[in-house]
């Protein structure tokens, strides 16, 4: 009889194969703090710039796939300032012609009823011929065309969306995996849709460790998203009880994306995704490892953003266990004074393109590369440690 190596029992001298399940520490932004470096740089010197398969944005910021927060016009608008949004080919304007008619009446709804609508109205299935409008007029515009999917609908979006000119396409889920269990006869694979959207990078997420990131660089993706249920508007992490810090998850994943550039001479680019707010939290990404990263409540809070003050997330429509709330952010700032300022506000909400070069040059760093150099610590009284005069007029609940 041949017996697997998974069969065979490690045995200790006791003979006992039992043990303890341990636990790792993990990092989130308000835990850790980036230490100044020897040397700074003038903030005008930085370039904060990161390349996506074959072009450079000079905004590291994408804003992400949901309905409260990007629609075409919000794609055009952002990428005329240099960064990326992303259009959602599962949401409401590839299922609906008139889709700001739903998102006022998403908006319009009180907090107990709303969820109830969201799962009613994306019950419409998207339409091809939308799918490929929506990205036309993206690109007519003068915009980067970005959409996203999940995995159920890759294989019958993504040739309209290449047909259509999109620039980028992302497959998204909860947890995407390059392995995957199913009773499918073929499920995805994402080496034949790398292969069928050549010309077009694939991005992958969303993933938090250093295994399943490196499996699916090895499916010839072009950019991986980090983090499992950080996002203001997500559930996941209190309904599932899954999840990892985005810190440790981005050094983790930064590791993966390292370790296979250096088998294989390619490099590709990971972006931490979700409970991003504030300059320093974006700072804290890239420092970690991250070459961009992916927000949406702040951009959700923006003068014209599609959801009219309120965000929800993409698992909240789901049927059975939504996984989301629709949250209110108001409209508390314009595109341009959240990305590029002047404010006047000192919590760091406005202006996170300023926070990052500003933070960037205090370590030296002239290019995100030099920053994923810069050293962090662990440190979980850096935004309370002789703050209590802030505390007192800012947090007087404790907040």
């Amino acid at each position: 009889m041949v017996t697997s190596e998974r069969a065979q029992p490690n045995l200790d001298a006791s003979g006992m194969t039992a043990r303890p399940k341990t636990l790792d520490h993990a990092y989130g932004f308000d835990d850790v703090a980036i230490v100044p470096g020897a040397v700074t740089t003038n903030p005008e010197m930085v370039d904060t710039g990161f390349t996506l398969g074959d072009r450079t944005f000079p905004v590291p910021v994408i804003a992400s796939a949901m309905d409260g927060v990007v629609d075409p016009k919000f794609a055009v608008r952002i990428s005329k300032m240099g960064g990326l949004g992303v259009l959602n080919l599962d949401g409401l304007w590839a299922k609906y012609e008139d889709a700001d008619a739903i998102l006022q009446e998403i908006a319009s709804a009180d907090l107990d009823e709303s969820t109830r609508i969201i799962q009613r109205v994306y019950q419409e299935p998207s339409k091809e011929h939308l799918i490929g409008q929506r990205i036309e007029e993206i690109k007519r515009a003068g915009g980067v065309a970005m959409v996203a999917t999940n995995p159920q609908t890759t294989k019958r979006f993504a040739p309209i969306a290449k047909e259509a000119g999109v620039d980028y396409f992302v497959v998204a889920s909860t947890v995407t995996t390059a392995r995957h269990v199913s009773r499918s006869l073929k499920g995805l694979r994402l080496d034949e849709l790398v292969e069928h959207m050549a010309g077009v990078p694939v991005l992958v997420g969303n993933t938090v460790d250093f295994t399943a990131t490196i499996e699916l660089m090895e499916q010839g993706i072009h950019g991986v998203l980090i983090g499992v249920g950080p996002g203001a508007a997500c559930t996941s992490r209190e309904v599932l009880g899954i999840g990892m810090p985005q810190v440790t998850a981005t050094i983790e994943t930064a590791y993966a994306r390292d370790v296979y550039f250096e088998r294989t001479g390619r490099y590709v680019p990971i972006i931490t995704d979700g409970g991003l707010r504030t300059g320093g939290d974006v700072s804290k990404s890239i420092c970690a490892g991250a070459d961009a990263v992916m927000i949406g409540s702040p951009f959700a809070a923006t003068e014209g953003a599609p959801g009219r003050g309120y965000h929800w997330g993409m698992a909240t429509p789901h049927a059975e266990l939504p996984r989301g709330v629709r949250v209110h952010v108001g409209q508390k700032h314009s595109l341009e004074t959240l990305l590029f300022g002047p404010t006047s506000k000192t919590d760091g909400t406005e202006n996170l393109v300023g926070a990052l070069r500003t933070s960037m040059a205090t370590c030296g760093a002239q290019d995100i590369k030099e920053f994923h150099s810069a050293r962090m610590i662990i440190a979980p009284s850096i935004k309370t440690e002789g703050k209590i005069y802030q505390m007192a007029q800012t947090r007087p609940a404790g907040i």
